[in-house]
């Protein structure tokens, strides 16, 4: 493992562990899309809360992100450093919290789930299908949370591919039992809340055997769990910008399904298909940034800063490249791509204006992507929770409320495609300049 990581051509080698995750992430976002396809069926009110209970899920996966992102560079670095013992405590550690953290929040959303479904946006129509679908979600939590644990520790040891079949054969599942339970059996939301917990769950299954049949560099085991202050620490530090990025989008997530009720479920349902579309096409520089991340983490600690600073620059340009060209299709097509969900006059409406801003605001991402991937890999914990904050914190929020209060719906559509723009001109130039770093910390060890 260690040769292939430090002597394969960075491009090659980002690439090659990029596609796995690129297709996972694609998948995913297909079955995503999927739940909105066949609930639409039942109406504005349903396709809302699909919206709803995103953020719910949002904040499962934020936590997991954490724990799976943080116990995955801590170990990656320390098998680029040969530190197997510490890689095996970060994993074990990692997967121990995540499994508590879920069961929490799994107890506190069923005890309080109409307060929880309101808080994130839900209208009296659109609550009734955010509290059958989100029931189901919450009773699979530890399951989701613990599995992108390990989803991340696969990832960033360089088996994306287990990590690829254990995803994709679980939105695979999804897709199937939205299609028999709502579109057959007729169970409409309540059946997409029980295909995506059981489809969760055997995802956890497969992503779980790579590390029962020893095909993983890490090991899950019961003594290596470290519930010290120093591993929670590190782990915690380290994947607190995934907590950040994914915490706020759920407050995001919230607070537009709460600006755009204002102006009737057709709007909550509008903004929920925008932004599902929109997550199909990032998922695709996504998951190549995401191929960058175990490359940038074993690299970096080897010190091998110049193939650091080579897969940062190729990661922008193949990112770029990649919603650029779905920029422009979407751009000319979003009229059509609404109307596939939701063929409903008012919401093809909303829906095409907001997705064309978006697909704008996205030629503005990669650059800031792979500077959060590149300081959270490298230990820069603070500058990554910062560069989290920009896009959904500082930048989002403030626009959203300045816009929505000003300009009425059409700052609810436009508003988050600003916030692209905005968070790409702050963050540019600290990416930048710490690449620079890199090209100076390498020119050092050479002498």
């Amino acid at each position: 493992m260690y040769k292939k990581m430090t002597e394969t051509p960075v491009s090659a080698l980002v690439i090659t562990l990029g596609i796995p995750t690129t297709i996972s992430m694609l998948v995913t976002s297909v079955y995503n899309m999927a739940d909105t396809y066949f609930v639409s069926e039942e109406g504005n009110s349903a396709s809302g809360a699909v919206g709803v209970v995103f953020g719910l899920m949002a904040v499962i996966q934020a936590f997991g992100f954490m724990f799976g992102q943080g116990s995955g560079v801590v170990a990656s670095k320390a098998l680029g450093a040969r530190d197997r013992d510490r890689a095996y405590r970060s994993d074990s550690t990692g997967f121990t919290l995540a499994l508590m953290v879920g069961a929490l929040i799994s107890i506190i959303g069923l005890v309080f789930l109409d307060p929880v479904m309101r808080l994130l946006g839900s209208t009296e129509t659109i609550l009734p299908y955010a509290r059958d679908y989100s029931i189901f979600i919450l009773i699979a939590s530890p399951v989701m949370c613990a599995s992108c644990v390990l989803n991340n520790i696969l990832r960033f040891e360089g088996k994306a591919f287990y990590s690829m079949i254990g995803l994709c054969t679980g939105a695979g599942l999804n897709i199937f039992g939205d299609w028999l339970l709502i579109h057959r059996m007729g169970m409409g939301v309540k059946g997409a809340g029980i295909a995506t917990a059981i489809s969760q769950c055997i995802s956890f299954c497969l992503l779980l055997i790579p590390f029962l049949i020893g095909k993983s560099e890490g090991k899950l085991r019961l003594r290596s769990v470290t519930l010290t202050f120093k591993m929670i620490g590190d782990i915690c530090k380290t994947g607190l910008a995934s907590l950040i990025r994914q915490g706020l989008a759920s407050l995001s997530t919230m607070l537009l399904n709460n600006c755009a009720k204002k102006y009737g479920d057709a709007a909550v349902a509008a903004m929920s298909i925008v932004n599902r579309v929109c997550f199909f096409t990032f998922a695709t520089a996504l998951g190549i940034g995401q191929g960058f991340q175990p490359v940038c983490s074993f690299n970096f600690g080897a010190k091998r800063y110049d193939r650091v600073r080579k897969a940062y620059t190729f990661t922008f340009i193949v990112g770029e490249i990649l919603l650029g060209v779905a920029a422009i299709v979407g751009f000319f097509l979003s009229d059509r791509i609404i109307a596939i969900f939701r063929d409903d006059p008012e919401v093809v409406r909303i829906g095409t204006t907001a997705l064309a801003a978006q697909f704008i605001g996205q030629l503005f991402q990669p650059l800031t992507v792979c500077s959060n991937m590149l300081f959270q890999s490298v230990g820069k914990s603070f500058m990554a929770s910062a560069v989290s904050v920009c896009r959904n914190g500082l930048c989002f929020i403030p626009v959203l409320l300045l816009l929505t209060a000003t300009l009425g719906l059409p700052g609810v559509q436009y508003s988050q495609a600003i916030a692209d723009v905005l968070t790409f001109f702050v963050v540019a130039p600290f990416g930048l300049r710490y690449v620079n770093e890199l090209k100076k910390m390498e020119q050092q060890k050479t002498v």
